[in-house]
């Protein structure tokens, strides 16, 4: 299981998180959804408790992955897979230009 730390403006957002069985999970922080609960990552994922489930990575996290030759750096450069979307997110999207990033969550983090 792969999880990455959701950033809105700097602060905790929420955790998408890659489950074993092959199913992404995005789920916005508790503390996030009481203090803002009108701003939401995506109009496709309005602000809730509830998490948010797909066979496939959320369009809008796999729009923050680079495309073109700098998909094609960043897989040589951090030894990637292209159609390893998670792990290209977690590597490449710390720094994205907008409001959100998305910053790996390490074994020391995840206890």
């Amino acid at each position: 299981m792969r999880q990455g730390i959701v950033k809105y403006n700097n602060e905790l957002a929420g955790r998408i998180i890659e489950e074993d069985k092959g199913e992404y999970v995005f789920v916005y922080d508790d503390e996030y959804c009481q203090k803002y609960p009108s701003q939401f990552i995506t109009f496709n994922m309005p602000v809730t408790q509830h998490p948010y489930r797909s066979t496939r990575l959320f369009p809008f996290f796999d729009g923050l992955i680079p495309e073109g030759w700098l998909l094609n750096i960043a897989a040589e450069s951090w030894k990637i897979n292209k159609n390893d979307r998670m792990g290209l997110l977690l590597a490449c999207c710390q720094n994205v230009i907008g409001a959100v990033s998305i910053h790996p969550v390490t074994d020391k983090e995840d206890a």
